[in-house]
């Protein structure tokens, strides 16, 4: 069967295909029921619109291109669906790629996403991007870029953050509430911002609860379940007297707790846990794990509406014949964490 054309449709209604045309592509000077008809009689012929055709007609492709660390962690496929579900009913689809923490990955990624010709990219950075030359690439092509949880303040790009150092804060201050005293923190790689800035979090906890930052009980990890067992045993073996662990993501907190618990330790009891991130299994584990919910779903809402306003400027721009302004001061959105209250954290009273 050959393909259905807007000559058909034209033709089965006794249209000009410029009619077809402009109804199908929503355009204002076409009336709500002479749309409607075109669009009934187009589903009813199995047409199909040309997608190529369409976007070298508009210029764009209705794609957004979206660049995670890692689908692993349940964080990014939260702030994923919160970008899909606002992408779709706008109208857009979307190119998921993941890094796998590499940089290598990362380029090979982005340089895909361009060559797609994406309206747009949504991106969180790998933890070992060597540099930020692909990102300055895509801003040199004039395609929007936006940036959620791990962002750089110089690709002065708009950005979607939760305040990792509230966060921090909170998560070692309700230790600090339930009656711990000796609080260790096991951290991230430094040179990422959220792990530095989670880490300031729970030394000014501390401070500010006047007791003493010891460096004995700072960790630093690499963000996995092995490396939080690891550095729970390394912490336990340089300090008798610690009783809690800030961990700067669930899955290092789970791999605290698994070695906690093989190695005896009672908790919440003798030892408190909380974590960060609201991970998929942290309600399930014995004991189930305190977080802070860093809500994913709308970050990736945020993260889409700073899109829309990108590719608002854009198309503003070109209006305008793309006069050179001086570049204006990002739009940062910073969403408030969430405490989550779980067994892992609660001091039953001693009798």
């Amino acid at each position: 069967m050959s393909r259905t054309t807007i000559h058909d449709i034209a033709k089965e209604l006794n249209t000009s295909p410029s009619t077809v045309s402009k109804a199908l592509n929503n355009h204002p000077s076409i009336s709500a029921a002479t749309k409607e008809l075109i669009k009934t009689t187009a589903v009813n012929l199995n047409y199909r619109q040309n997608r190529l055709a369409s976007s070298l007609r508009s210029g764009r492709t209705n794609i957004i291109g979206i660049m995670i660390p890692s689908s692993d962690i349940g964080f990014f496929g939260g702030v994923v669906h919160g970008i899909e579900k606002i992408a779709r009913s706008n109208g857009y689809n979307i190119l998921l790629f993941q890094s796998n923490e590499t940089g290598e990955y990362e380029v090979e990624g982005i340089e895909t996403l361009l060559q797609t010709s994406v309206d747009g990219i949504i991106a969180s950075i790998a933890k070992d991007t060597p540099n930020l030359d692909h990102f300055f690439d895509v801003k040199k092509r004039k395609v929007p870029l936006v940036l959620f949880d791990r962002v750089k303040d110089e690709l002065n790009s708009p950005s979607v953050v939760v305040d990792d150092y509230k966060g921090a804060f909170m998560a070692t201050e309700h230790l600090i509430q339930q009656g711990y005293m000796n609080i260790a923190h096991i951290s991230g790689p430094q040179h990422i911002k959220i792990f530095n800035d989670r880490l300031c979090g729970y030394v000014d906890a501390l401070k500010m609860n006047n007791l003493p930052v010891n460096d004995d009980l700072i960790q630093y990890g690499r963000n996995s379940i092995e490396s939080g067992k690891f550095s729970a045993e390394r912490l336990l073996g340089r300090s008798k007297d610690m009783d809690a662990i800030f961990a700067v993501e669930d899955f290092t907190a789970l791999g605290a707790l698994q070695y906690l618990k093989q190695a005896g330790v009672k908790m919440p009891e003798k030892m408190g846990m909380i974590g960060f991130g609201n991970e998929s299994f942290s309600p399930y584990v014995t004991p189930s794990l305190s977080t802070i919910d860093q809500q994913p779903a709308r970050m990736g809402e945020e993260a889409f509406t700073l899109f829309l306003e990108a590719m608002a400027k854009k198309a503003n721009g070109s209006q305008n014949g793309e006069v050179e302004v001086a570049e204006e001061e990002p739009k940062k959105i910073v969403l408030d964490p969430v405490l989550i209250v779980r067994e892992s954290s609660i001091r039953t009273p001693q009798g």
